[in-house]
């Protein structure tokens, strides 16, 4: 054998008396077939099996099959980001002329896909107010395919009632999604009450050190799995078993990083509710958080994320107090080991206000509406909020001190 064969030709060594704990990485775009015939039939391998790297490896097969048990699904596809999960779902049970449905509190970036992306594309969507329950079977006409839900909300962090909206979009033969990354399949399990898609940013909690961006999407279904797939195949989309590996690494710690963080952040927002700059704290385990009743019936804990809503007088201070932080962060995503900070006006956000009319036409397939966004608490009056800072604890309370100066000196 030449010498230069032998560089591309490793040579089989003994794996007797090895045993690792870690999940190799196994990297690979050409899958290897053992003969001519098995390469021609490898469309028969199924979805389950080895085709083509892009289409996945041992290594990504392991982190898929742990999620699908955590959250007590039949299958899990990855893909390269949270927004990605969101994004594929939709792609899979939409066409032309069919309608979502999306709540007000959705992460930005879904309203933007559903307003820039599918609408000119013929998909519809609408709106609706995130504490509507069962009454969304009031939204849900002949077009509606898909209800979207996401629970707590980005921002403002409304719980929803997602068994009764399960209930009743599947009483109309209506698929469900929810966006699960504020919880987890550790808090909370999408699948066990009744909704179709459990998708989460995995670059969140799953990973936990801001290295990575991965997203997921866990069914029941085998059939809907088949769609999922389908989509990611014609458009290319596969992950990177070197993403999968710190994932794989990172959700072993998850329980452990969750548990901690969330109760230093259910402490520290419980402190901020006497903060003199603060008008409201929402925090679902708290009583004052729209949705609380149904967190605290549905909810096995709380993760790390919640808002404060500054007084709309100190609106003007709030970068400054913030540039003065000395160990948070600022900077988008959350669930790694720092904590973080970052200052956000959901007013452009927000298109539904509690209790009025549920939307009124604007752009194709969109809704548009007042100038204020509200979020709203039971046996509350609605508030306006102004300006949130969105943040994720991992440090103890007293890390958000600032170095000199805050909103306002009592």
């Amino acid at each position: 054998m030449h010498d230069l064969t032998r560089c591309v030709q490793p040579p089989a060594v003994s794996h007797d008396g090895f045993s690792s704990l870690a999940v190799p990485t196994y990297r690979a775009s050409t899958i290897v077939y053992d003969d001519p015939l098995a390469f021609a039939r490898r469309s028969e391998r199924g979805l389950d099996g080895y085709t083509y790297g892009l289409h996945g490896t041992p290594t990504t097969r392991t982190l898929e099959a742990q999620l699908t048990a955590l959250h007590g699904g039949e299958r899990t596809v990855l893909v390269p980001s949270g927004q990605a999960a969101v994004a594929i779902t939709m792609l899979a049970v939409l066409k032309p002329g069919d309608k979502v449905l999306i709540p007000d509190h959705v992460y930005p970036p879904v309203r933007s896909l559903c307003a820039d992306y599918l609408a000119p594309r013929g998909i519809l969507h609408q709106a609706y107010d995130p504490l509507i329950g069962a009454g969304i079977a009031e939204l849900i006409d002949t077009d509606t395919k898909l209800v979207w839900t996401e629970s707590p909300g980005s921002g403002t962090l409304e719980v929803q009632d997602i068994p009764a909206i399960a209930r009743a979009a599947r009483a109309r033969g209506v698929l469900t999604g929810c966006d699960n990354t504020w919880a987890g399949p550790l808090l909370f399990k999408p699948l066990a009450h009744g909704v179709d898609f459990a998708i989460e940013a995995l670059t969140k909690y799953v990973g936990g050190h801001s290295d990575l961006l991965l997203g997921s999407i866990t069914v029941k279904d085998l059939g809907l799995r088949k769609a999922l797939k389908g989509v990611l195949g014609v458009l290319g989309i596969g992950v990177s078993p070197d993403e999968v590996a710190l994932a794989l690494r990172g959700i072993e710690t998850m329980g452990v990083r969750m548990a901690h963080s969330g109760r230093v952040a259910r402490d520290f927002a419980e402190r901020l509710q006497s903060a003199p700059a603060v008008a409201r704290v929402l925090h679902p385990a708290l009583p004052s958080c729209p949705g609380h009743e149904i967190w605290t019936r549905d909810f096995k804990g709380a993760s790390a994320v919640f808002s404060i809503v500054i007084r709309p007088e100190l609106k003007a201070r709030i970068y400054p107090a913030l540039g003065e932080l000395r160990l948070f962060a600022i900077g988008a995503s959350w669930g790694g080991t720092h904590s973080l900070i970052a200052p956000m006006d959901v007013t452009a956000d927000r298109t539904v206000r509690p209790g009025a009319a549920q939307h009124r036409p604007g752009r194709a397939g969109g809704a548009v509406g007042g100038p204020v966004a509200f979020s709203r608490c039971a046996r509350s009056r609605l508030r306006p909020v102004v300006a949130t800072a969105i943040m994720t604890i991992s440090h103890p309370p007293a890390a958000l001190e600032p170095r000199a100066g805050a909103f306002v000196r009592s």
